[in-house]
Formats: structure tokens, sequence, C-alpha cells
């Protein structure tokens, strides 16, 4: 009966993406395949009840085994790599793969703010509070594994909706003194790619460091990029019970951005630009030092201080895209590009320890810490630079038209208990409070009028939830939880945009929850399956009213994401023998339907005309559906894999806006439909040739408009590019 449940669960999942391709006149694929006899299903693997002081028990969670897909990680191609978590949307705008811009329930996927992002458990965003965005992506040929928890991480990781998204980088090789692997990538559009590692252990001291290189012409016209990233990790084992580590990581790059196209130029032809002179650069350092104690058997502690040097640095011509980029007549030059600057030095420490203790004839875990925090940034934008076309940012006036600095100090503690009942309930309940103080200076034009008055603001939070597991079998449970949840207001929430425009003096953290429940586990080796529902409440959302004759920022909304997330994965073969002289094969279906609306928006400038209110609205950028399908083969040392995406279309806009506008800037977007395969060989034991194609059938398609940097307009995602990969293990 098992068995015939979960088939009849993916054919529901199947028939209802046919069903939705059919009512669109769209041919649909159905799973996708991935085969390699030498590999357990998945990809994605479970997690313990609590692992490194972090409780994992009563959570929505996946863990993506990157060694596990055969998948395109040379140009760390997201939709591939979270192909098997439901509900990711993925921003494809940007070839490069230098910046990850993901969400999931609804959420907005610019540079994955929504999410708390994570590089071997401490932070790597711009500034955790005030600007949380992430212009750092770890290359995935150097991760182990990438962690994805949904909202319910906020107890122990802090602020976000999204929940943590922490990118874990290989570790040195325990049984080799130099272990050495390399890969090599060429590709369409210019593209080379070469990682190289080296590691192990030797005596008490373990060792592991990568360089890796990727450079390329781009799909679209002015899309050149070069990006280098480095990372060394060493850790000498003081005692049995002490390790002391640290870890330092450097990247640079330099990015051209072509920018934005009107949807008649998308239309006609999608590789076109009109921004030249647009490039982006965000040099990015971290350092982490790492120290952990076995202090008892039963209690652990590890702690973990870190910073963050990081700058983002743009400069380019980001008028309307009904504006052109043209040259001066009367001084025979391009008009003067923009300029803006921002600066990041944040600095850090978690203590994190845990507590195995008996109660009631159980052991149960008790994880908690504490988290001291300072974020410095310093803003400088709208300045005058050159009328070049180099990554050039000298200006030609020494002034910035605005410039702010902005700090932030928080002071945290948490706390989460396992609760054992009987044999198969856990109840996990806890509890954060959070200190968080914000204080701004500086202006936002050069005249008196535009000087800020220097501010402070100190607010205290109380976060709290539970979640819970039932045993149903061995091997599978039921699970749920709710989590409060809130999102601090940002650097530019904070700030004027005019010296007309007030800011209320009691503006909120935006807050809510998330809760979700369902039924994950695994049915004789041969399926994995995780099914379940969610709910995310998001209020306090801010916006801008008329007030007094004056533009007022306030809390003005709220709204709410609910759906079903699901994902099963099948070992077709292993249903009928644990051999197959035929090889292996397996087909995974990750699905998620979202219903994300506004529920409230205090706007009186529109509330007396229905056709402008935006209640009821559907959440921007929130597809209706995001389905993945996907399949493998292996064959002794052979392996395919394809995968099939497809997502709803999307609104641009809170105002659900039809058709676009004259800028580009809003407008909806269309569903589209995208393939990839990955076929792979290894060879000799030591030796791997892989060839990827992505976006298979050459679809045209969109993911973002921009309504300002990197050049307003629609942004368009890739075409077909084609990769080929030589790696090597020694």
């Amino acid at each position: 009966m098992q068995k015939c449940a979960f088939f009849f669960s993916l054919f529901l999942a199947t028939t209802s993406l046919l069903a939705q391709s059919l009512d669109s006149n769209k041919v649909i694929i159905l799973p996708l395949i991935e085969f390699n006899t030498n590999r357990s299903i998945g990809g994605i693997e479970p997690m313990p009840d609590s692992k490194e002081n972090v409780i994992y028990a009563g959570k929505k969670l996946s863990v993506i085994r990157l060694d596990k897909l055969n998948a395109n990680l040379s140009i760390n191609n997201t939709r591939q790599v979270f192909g098997k978590v439901p509900g990711m949307t993925i921003w494809e705008n940007d070839g490069s793969g230098i910046q990850a811009g993901i969400a999931s329930r609804g959420l907005s996927p610019n540079r994955s703010w929504e999410f708390n992002v994570r590089q071997n458990g401490y932070d790597i965003s711009s500034e955790a509070f005030g600007y949380p965005e992430t212009y750092y992506t770890p290359p995935m040929e150097a991760l182990e594994t990438i962690e994805v928890i949904r909202g319910a991480a906020s107890l122990q990781y802090g602020p976000q909706f999204g929940g943590v998204i922490n990118y874990k980088i290989k570790k040195a090789d325990p049984n080799k003194v130099i272990a050495f692997e390399t890969q090599q990538t060429a590709g369409s559009y210019g593209l080379f790619n070469t990682f190289n590692a080296i590691g192990g252990t030797y005596k008490k001291v373990s060792y592991y460091g990568f360089m890796h290189h990727r450079s390329a012409d781009g799909w679209r016209s002015n899309s050149t990029y070069q990006t280098f990233t480095g990372y060394l990790a060493v850790n000498y084992k003081l005692s049995s019970k002490i390790n002391l580590g640290v870890e330092y990581s450097k990247m640079n790059y330099k990015s051209q951005q072509p920018g934005g196209l009107t949807d008649q130029q998308f239309n006609d032809n999608d590789r076109q630009s009109g921004r030249a002179r647009n490039w982006f650069g965000a040099p990015f350092e971290t350092a982490a030092l790492n120290f952990d104690v076995q202090i008892t058997e039963n209690t652990a502690l590890k702690l973990k201080a870190f910073a963050n040097i990081a700058q983002r640095n743009s400069v380019g011509y980001v008028k309307a895209i009904n504006i052109k980029d043209s040259i001066n007549p009367q001084t025979d030059q391009y008009n003067p590009r923009q300029v803006d600057r921002d600066k990041y030095e944040n600095y850090g420490a978690e203590l994190r320890m845990s507590t195995k203790y008996n109660m009631l004839g159980k052991q149960n875990v008790l994880a908690y810490g504490l988290r001291a925090y300072k974020g410095n940034t310093n803003r400088n934008q709208l300045g005058i630079g050159s009328t070049g076309n180099d990554f050039d940012l000298v200006l030609s006036n020494p002034t910035y038209g605005r410039a702010m600095q902005y700090r932030t100090n928080n002071y945290a503690s948490f706390a989460e208990n396992i609760f054992y009942i009987g044999n198969k309930l856990k109840v996990v309940p806890g509890a954060r409070f959070e200190i968080i103080e914000n204080s701004k200076a500086g202006y936002i034009n050069t005249t008196a009028a535009g000087n800020v008055i220097p501010e402070k603001r100190t607010r205290n939070i109380l976060l709290y939830g539970a979640g819970a597991e039932f045993k149903i079998t061995q091997q599978s449970n039921l699970y749920g939880n709710y989590t409060r949840a809130f999102r601090p207001v940002t650097f530019s929430e904070l700030t004027p945009s005019a010296t007309t425009e007030v800011i209320d003096q009691n503006l909120q953290d935006a807050q809510g929850f998330n809760a979700d429940m369902g039924y994950r586990g695994s049915v004789n080796k041969f399926i994995n399956f995780d099914i379940g529902i969610f709910y995310l409440s998001y209020e306090n959302r801010i916006g801008t009213i008329t007030q007094n004759g004056l533009p007022f920022k306030t809390n003005i909304g709220a709204s709410v994401s609910q759906g079903i997330e699901s994902y099963i994965e099948i070992d077709v073969m292993k249903i009928f023998t644990d051999r197959s002289k035929f090889g292996s094969m397996s087909v995974f279906a990750s699905n998620a339907f979202i219903d994300a609306k506004y529920t409230e928006w205090n706007n009186p400038a529109i509330a007396a005309d229905p056709l402008k209110s935006i209640k009821d609205k559907k959440v921007e950028y929130a597809p209706a559906y995001i389905h993945r399908f996907g399949s493998s083969y292996s064959f002794k040392k052979f392996t395919a894999t394809y995968q099939y995406n497809t997502t709803a279309a999307v609104f641009t806009d809170a105002a659900n806006t039809e058709l676009p506008n004259a800028t580009a800037t809003v407008g909806k977007l269309p569903a589209y439909q995208l393939m990839d395969l990955t076929i792979s060989y290894h060879f000799l034991e030591q030796y791997t040739i892989k060839l990827s194609v992505n976006n298979l059938t050459d679809q045209k398609y969109a993911t973002r408009r921009s309504g300002g940097y990197p050049g307003p307009g629609i942004l368009p995602g890739n075409g077909r590019s084609i990769f080929i990969s030589f790696g090597a293990k020694f």
C-alpha cells in the first residue's frame, strides 16, 4: 500500500503540471531523470535531530549534497543546484553566476535578501540588519553541502522570513597528507572556468584551500565578466576535545552590466544591449576564528568570531531606457556616468552550546547561545563619474550627491530544546531575544536642507516558536512548526529619498510568522519524499503615503503567502531489485503551489478607488507555481541527467500592472519552461569529463525587471549555452 500511495502522489503532481501545460497550449516534458550506480538516491539528505550545537528536529529543511548532483557547477547554476528544493524562486538575469538571487514562499529573490545567508555558519551578507543583500556566493565546486532551513531558522540564526542558507565548504581529506582536485571548464561565449583545490591532514593539523577563476564574454552584448575567489582553512587539534581553526575567503570581480530592454526590444532580439558603459564590482573579504570544545561527554561549545570587509561599487548610465546614452554634440563625449560606492565593515561573534540531559527517562537536548554583532556601512551615491567606457570609479567632482553613514549594534540570546516524549514524539520549543541599535548620519543632497539629523533607534524584539515531530514508521515522520520572524527596517527605509519626504518616527520592523507541517521520510531506500503545506504572514510592510501634503514613509501593508511544497524521488530500479545489469535510474518531482496576496495596504491616496487598491493583489515576483522534474540514468561509469523547469507568470509591482510601461520597469512577465542536460563519464578512477547544455531548447524568457541599476527595463535570461569540463582528483 505504501508503494501505491507514493506512486499515486507522483502521478498527481505530474498530471497537474500536464493539465496546466495543455491549458496553456504548451508542450510538456515529463520527469527529469538522474542516474548514478555509485551513489545513493538523492542529492538531498536528511539531518540528525541536532548537529554542531544547532537543532534541526521539527523544522522544514533540505540539505543538498553537491557531490551527488550531476549538475553544471562551473557557473553556479542555481536552478540545477536547488532543483530538488521545492518552491525556490530564482532570478536568472545574470549568467555569470557571481551572485545568487533566490527566495521561497513568495518572497523577493533580490540578492537572496529574505534569507539569512551564511558560509560555514557565519554571516556573508553586506550588513545583516540594515542591508541584507548578498553580493558574494562561493563557487559551487568548492561546496560540500548547502543547508536550506525555512522560516523556523529565525530562532537560532536571527532575523529573516525566508530562513537560512548555509554554504558549507569542503573539508580536508583526513586520510591523506596532500589531496589535490582540479576542474577545468570551457564553454559558449568565451567561458573559461578553473577550480583548483588542495587539502590534507598531517598529525594534528588539517588544511583545505582553493583558487577559483571564471571569465566570459557573456551571452548578451556588453556582459563580459571575470571573477576570482580564494579560500584557506587551517585547523589544529589542541587535544582530543579542543580544536582551533581559522579560515579566510577573498573574492573580487568585475562585471559589465548590459542593462534592461523594452519589451519590444526583448521580443525583437533579447541578446541586444544599449548600455556599454555600466560596470559593477564588489570586493569581498571575510575571516573567521573557530574554537570548539567538548567540555564533557554531554556538553559542547562552539565559538565563532568573524569579520567581513567588503564593497559595492558601480559606475554607469542608469537613466530610463527611453533616455539614450548618447554622445553630447557640444563636447563630442558621452554623458558623465553615475558612481555609487558602499563600504562595509562588519564584526561578530556567536557562542553556541548544547547540553544533553536526562528527564523522565529520556535524554533531551538543549541548544543555546549568545551573539554580538557590529555593522558599519558608509554609503556614497550619485557621484559624477567619467565619460569613458571602462570600470572607472574616479569622480569629476570630489563630492558625492548623497553620503550616509550607518551603524548597527546587535546583541542576542537564544535557546531551543528537544523534549523526547515516549518513543515517537519530539517537541521543540524555543525563543530568541534581540537588541538592535541603528544609527544614521550624513546628507541626501549637498544643500543645507539635505543634511540628515543624526538619529539612533533601539528596539528589543522577542521571537518564539515551537516545532514537533511524530514518528509514523522507522523511516518517516509527521512534522510541524510555528515560529515568529521579523525583518529589520533597512537603511533605505530609514533614509528620506528627498528633502520633502518624512520618515515615521514610529516606523516598525516587519514582523509576522512562518507555519508549516508535512510528512517526510523514505521507503525501503528507493523513495525519498517530503510533502507539506505552509503559511507565511508578513506584517508591517513599509510604503509611502501622502500626509499633510508631503510624502510620508510608514508601515502601511501586510501580506500572506500560503501553499503546498512537495518533493518526491524514486530510484526506479530498486523497486524491483537491488542489483541491475541495466544500470540505475531515478526520477524526481519538486512542486510548489504558492498563493501570495496583499491583505492590507493602508494608502489613503488610493483607498477610495477600488481599481487602484492593492488589497487582494498578488505579491510581486511570487509565481503561482514552480515545478521542477528530473531524471538520471547511470550505467557503469556513465551518468546522464535531464531537468525540466517550469515557473508561472509573475507581476513585477504591487499594483499588478499587466502591460509594460514606457520604461519597461513594470509589467507582467509570462510563464516559462527550461530544460537542462548534463552527461558525465568517470574513467581511470581519478578523471571525469562532463558535457552540459543549459536551456536546451533556447527558450526566450525573463525573470526580472529593473527599476534602477544595472539599467532600467526587462532583464533577459540566458539562451542556450554549452559547456565541457575536465576534472581530476589525486
